[in-house]
């Protein structure tokens, strides 16, 4: 943040676009913890709800509430200028077939990524692939999960979403099974450009279709020498099974993408552990888990192009 105006002191109230939170620290550019910031002072905070964009402007209040009703002020009006022009609903299948015949002009698309430089090199590398016949065009964008509001942009904009090293929250993940949005996850940047690219082309081969399983919360972490690191978890939701891929986030960040190695139920090898039961999982190549991760199991399956 760089102050413009007054005063900005650890514990104030501070909200910015649809991100709010109380300021718990504030360090200057050298690396100094200070505890308050005036006019042309730039600093880094912790304490938000969410990631912000760079270039919206903040403003600190004396309450929380004070706080939260400016972002979701925000939010409201976000939303009022995303539903706008609502279409048919498409999916990057259909888009070859819809562009012979005429339907397609504009290819929307909705990006979200890990890090503000991928979400730039994802947009200027997806507009670039433009022709005569259909303009790509990235209607929104931002880092983060895609959240409730992506989901209800896409859903009323006939937009694909392309999510890059991030996963959807809950309510969002209802919105896109209930509206039936095309939400497609990368973890490779060139993959997401050629899916696109070969969607235009009519050349898309079959695809693999990720189906959530269900979520897992870690909620103790037991160590083994023959196994490594074990996590104690609890399944909220859904179903994890022996086979599932596994992705894990912390602290809103996807930090892992792999397999389930091992399943237990107390000593025991199970295929699968179902909604409220506990159980011990171990990961292939990856042993940083910790107590409070959120576990999303899921599964590929192969789904013709149409």
């Amino acid at each position: 943040l760089l102050v413009q105006k007054g005063t900005l002191r650890v514990g104030d109230h501070v909200a910015m676009g649809e991100s709010y939170g109380k300021v718990r620290s504030m360090t200057t550019a050298d690396g100094m913890r200070v505890k308050e910031a005036g006019p042309s002072v730039p600093v880094e905070i912790t304490g938000l709800n969410g990631v912000p964009n760079a270039g919206d402007v903040f403003v600190a209040y004396d309450t929380d509430k004070e706080a939260k009703a400016f972002a979701q002020v925000f939010i409201e009006e976000n939303k009022k200028k995303l539903l706008a022009g609502t279409k048919s609903k498409m999916n990057l299948e259909d888009v070859f077939d819809q562009m012979k015949a005429g339907d397609v002009k504009d290819l929307e698309l909705i990006i979200k990524a890990d890090v503000q430089g991928s979400v730039g090199a994802l947009r200027e590398s997806l507009e670039k692939l433009s022709n005569d016949e259909v303009n790509v065009k990235v209607i929104h964008s931002g880092v983060g999960n895609v959240n409730e509001s992506d989901a209800i942009l896409a859903s009323a904009s006939n937009a694909i979403i392309i999510a890059f090293n991030v996963t959807a929250d809950a309510m969002a993940r209802d919105i896109i099974e209930h509206e039936k949005v095309d939400l497609r996850k990368y973890n490779v940047i060139y993959s997401a450009i050629d899916d696109v690219e070969l969607a235009i082309k009519g050349m898309l081969k079959p695809i693999y279709e990720e189906v959530v399983l269900g979520h897992i919360e870690v909620r103790q972490i037991f160590r083994s020498s023959s196994t490594g690191v074990i996590a104690g978890s609890y399944i909220t939701d859904g179903i994890v099974k022996r086979d599932s891929k596994i992705r894990i986030s912390r602290d809103g960040t996807q930090i892992y993408d792999g397999s389930v190695a091992t399943l237990k139920r107390f000593s025991d090898d199970v295929k699968e552990v179902k909604t409220g039961y506990e159980c011990g999982i171990t990961l292939k190549d990856f042993q940083d888990i910790r107590e409070g991760d959120i576990m999303e199991s899921y599964e590929m399956k192969e789904v013709p192009r149409k």
